[in-house]
């Protein structure tokens, strides 16, 4: 038995485009599906080792929710490498001043470590408002 896989040219003539609405939508939910559609495992197509995925456009990242006391207690956390050099910034400050990074953040946990995983993300578009610069691309509505 001989398995074929598409090649290079093949997989990025049949990408599409898909705008995700995150109003009122719980954020581990909206991730999961994302991170679906950048790898492609929703295509009959995928294969693990392959970028076959599509491009996802995420609209009103400032209106994401998240559940329980999540909104009071999460907290994002970086390092610059020096001592004394890290920062942890609340969820609710977070999301009134970088409401992209929370999306992207939860998105990028959830694709692979690796550099298939990074060129994966490059995909990935996300918006505070509901204006998006991507209307050419006539990208589909995904419904989660």
């Amino acid at each position: 038995m001989r398995t074929d896989y598409a090649s290079a040219e093949q997989m990025t003539a049949n990408r599409e485009w898909y705008v995700v609405d995150a109003a009122d939508q719980v954020l581990g939910r909206v991730a999961t599906e994302v991170a679906r559609l950048l790898q492609g495992k929703h295509r009959p197509d995928f294969a693990p080792h392959q970028d076959n995925g599509d491009f996802v456009v995420v609209l009103n990242a400032d209106k994401i929710r998240v559940t329980g006391n999540k909104a009071d207690q999460k907290v994002y956390f970086r390092h610059s490498g020096y001592p004394g050099g890290g920062k942890s910034v609340p969820y609710r400050r977070m999301l009134s001043r970088k409401p992209e990074y929370i999306i992207e953040h939860a998105v990028r946990l959830m694709l692979p470590k690796n550099a298939l995983g990074r060129k994966m993300f490059r995909k990935l578009k996300v918006y505070a408002g509901n204006q998006h610069p991507h209307e050419a691309q006539n990208p589909k509505p995904f419904n989660l």
